[in-house]
């Protein structure tokens, strides 16, 4: 039976393949009474080890063909099986009770997942989709089942599923995986962030791919609109075949852009930049012909791992992407820890609200003995290219001058040691929160440069958490209040002679980028694979006609109004 439905494109593309239903063995434990406690309990030990062997060769897998950023997905797995608040009931139930180490661990993990899911926020429903993911795979173990591998298909398929989880989404095979789709997820959730780096078609959110797709019938997974058709006539085939070839050629024409500048259709040069994780991502700035990196996110080397990393390992890592960049432009953010990320190993304390917490510049000012650590690693790689660092999170101006006169003391003491320093360091601040916004004539008589953080600025300025569903109506990119504070921004930086980058998702938005090119942004830093078509874009651009397209947005009460404008003036 021929059908639409419609969901979320979470990675862009057309894929035309046979469904493959990825079903699950059935894991239905029931609640056994067992004789031999301590045989049990090393039963649960065995397989706890067994799936933490599998998710660390997923992990390593995908670091080498992805990157850091991506296996950090992963890596959080591990942790979940180290976790005593999970694991540490289960053992005590097997002991005291004498039940079953399945029975036992699946009620101690579905207490975990109703917990977090009922927040009400999409990192936490994050974090109990690795709890549900990795406990499955334990419990398959303990059962002596196994689990499709998804990495082992060996025909061109689209995947079916409810929801992919990481360790799936990290192990599919692009040759054979044209696309797939899912009954749940969003464009932030793990499964698409993978499918997009994987340049694999997706759509998500369709709520009931698994209850109308039979295994085997053709699905065409349309990624660009957000739809998968089920059993499609073959005029239909043909025309998404058409589709299908019309965004390839698209994609061959943004390729030719590769080694060209990014300039407006008057004459106006801006610089296209890439937001990377690890030195391992810097391959794909280069690729697809990244001017610079706008953001380094340094967080990646702290998580994922039982101990703060050294000077030296930081120091590696930052002249690594130094190196490969030969020369052009790198902005490394200092560490940005606290909000959505966490690290265990710190036991930083429990915050009703940690987005507005302790957490990025406040955690590095307070632990004065990691940011030094960190200053140290920045300075003696700054001799290898073009360094520029960055504070997150700075709201005041004194916060910025102790984090500068502290890099400074860290760049004499390693000069007294012998180590040589570049003297042409750029020191610029992210523009995430609104005082930093309305203050910006004051901070730009200090700085080098700005980098505007959207996620954060539009979630604080129109107090909405972005991870919130309730809310997420209010997580306007466009609203009128929002392009003030840019440009309120970028005039004092041009007033003062420094330079304005934009590292947040809006940066990358087709949609947006008019009104950055009018409101006169002088560097646009996105994910790698959105640079060309944004390159092309800007090209086909004039930066006088979007100036007035821009004032005219200013003048605009609502997002619809300004979205209205753009359509029809761009």
């Amino acid at each position: 039976m021929r059908s639409h439905l419609k969901g979320i494109g979470a990675s862009a593309g057309i894929a035309i393949a046979k469904a493959f239903r990825l079903v699950e063995p059935d894991l239905q434990v029931t609640k056994q009474r067992i004789g031999n406690r301590d045989a049990e309990e090393q039963r649960l030990r065995q397989a706890i080890s067994r799936a933490k062997k599998e998710i660390e060769e997923i992990t390593d897998y995908v670091n080498r063909e992805l990157g850091a950023d991506k296996a950090e997905i992963l890596a959080a797995q591990t942790l979940v099986l180290n976790d005593p608040e999970l694991l540490n009931p289960v053992f005590e139930r097997i002991r005291t009770e004498g039940i079953n180490a399945e029975f036992a661990l699946k009620e101690s993990a579905d207490h975990f997942i109703s917990m977090l899911e009922a927040l009400e926020s999409e990192y936490m429903r994050e974090r109990a989709k690795d709890i549900r993911d990795v406990t499955k795979r334990v419990i398959a173990h303990l059962l002596g089942l196994s689990i499709t591998d998804p990495g082992l298909i060996s025909e061109e398929v689209v995947i079916i599923a409810e929801d992919l989880a990481p360790s799936d989404t990290a192990r599919l095979n692009r040759r054979y995986v044209k696309g797939f789709t899912t009954d749940i997820g969003g464009r932030t959730s793990h499964s698409a962030i993978m499918a997009r780096t994987l340049e694999i078609p997706a759509v998500v959110g369709t709520k009931q791919a698994t209850s109308t797709i039979e295994h085997g019938t053709v699905v065409i997974v349309d990624g660009l609109e957000g739809e998968v058709i089920i059993d499609p006539s073959p005029e239909t085939i043909a025309q998404y075949e058409a589709k299908k070839a019309q965004y390839e050629t698209q994609k061959a024409e943004w390729a030719k852009l590769v080694h060209e500048p990014t300039v407006t259709k008057d004459g106006l040069h801006v610089e296209l930049a890439a937001n990377i994780g690890a030195p391992v991502d810097v391959n794909s700035v280069l690729e697809n012909g990244g001017e610079a990196i706008g953001l380094y996110r340094t967080e990646f080397l702290y998580m994922g791992k039982d101990r703060l990393p050294t000077e030296e390992e930081q120091f590696v890592a930052y002249k690594a992407v130094l190196e490969k960049m030969q020369g052009k432009p790198v902005v490394i953010r200092t560490l940005d820890i606290g909000g959505d990320k966490e690290l265990p190993y710190l036991e930083l304390p429990k915050e009703m609200n940690p987005f507005l917490g302790f957490r990025a510049i406040r955690l590095c000012l307070d632990r004065q003995d990691i940011f030094r650590v960190q200053l140290r690693a920045l300075l003696r790689g700054s001799i290898y290219g073009n360094l520029r660092i960055m504070f997150p999170m700075i709201a005041t101006l004194d916060e910025f001058r102790v984090a500068r006169d502290l890099l400074v003391e860290e760049k004499e003491k390693l000069q007294k040691e012998g180590y040589e320093v570049s003297d042409k360091i750029q020191l610029g601040i992210m523009v995430e929160i609104p005082s930093t916004a309305l203050m910006a004539d004051q901070f730009a008589k200090e700085i080098d440069f700005f980098s505007i953080g959207t996620n954060d600025l539009i979630q604080y300025t129109m107090a909405a958490d972005r991870m919130n569903e309730q809310v997420s109506y209010l997580y306007q990119p466009y609203n009128p209040a929002i392009l003030r504070l840019v440009k309120n921004v970028i005039d004092a930086a041009h007033a003062n002679g420094k330079w304005v980058g934009m590292c947040g998702e809006m940066a990358g938005d087709p949609m947006a980028i008019p009104l950055l090119l009018g409101l006169g942004l002088d560097e646009f830093s996105m994910s790698a694979t959105s640079i060309l078509p944004a390159r092309s874009q800007i090209s086909m651009l004039s930066a006088s006609e979007m100036k007035e397209l821009a004032n005219q947005a200013l003048q605009l009460g609502t997002t619809e109004e300004v979205i209205e404008l753009v359509k029809s003036g761009s």
